[in-house]
């Protein structure tokens, strides 16, 4: 990525972030892959029932950009796949996008 271009998943600006997710649950652990189509696909281990592989995509993603799991929101997509969530952080997309993928 170039700096200054964001990535198709990743939309707004800093404080608040909207990220766009295809979430892959039941993994042996949890790992940014890269994008799928204008999505970020995302391993998370837990299955998904009970919400539980929902829960651990906002616990990874909270503590891969080390902020508050108060400040990481599912706005859609409970049921499927395919997840708009929330983050309030003060990081640039750079940042951002380089802590998911697990280049900084």
């Amino acid at each position: 990525m170039m700096p200054g271009a964001q990535p198709a998943w990743l939309t707004g600006q800093s404080p608040r972030w909207t990220l766009l997710i295809r979430a892959q649950p039941g993994a042996r652990a949890g790992e940014a892959i890269g994008a799928h189509g204008d999505a970020l696909r995302i391993k998370v281990a837990a299955p998904p029932v009970d919400g539980k592989a929902n829960d651990a995509l906002l616990r990874w993603l909270a503590a891969r950009l080390d902020i508050a799991l108060r400040d990481v929101e599912l706005l859609s997509g409970a049921s499927s796949r395919t997840k708009r969530v929330s983050v309030s952080c003060t990081l640039s997309a750079d940042e951002l996008v380089a802590r998911l993928l697990g280049r900084g």
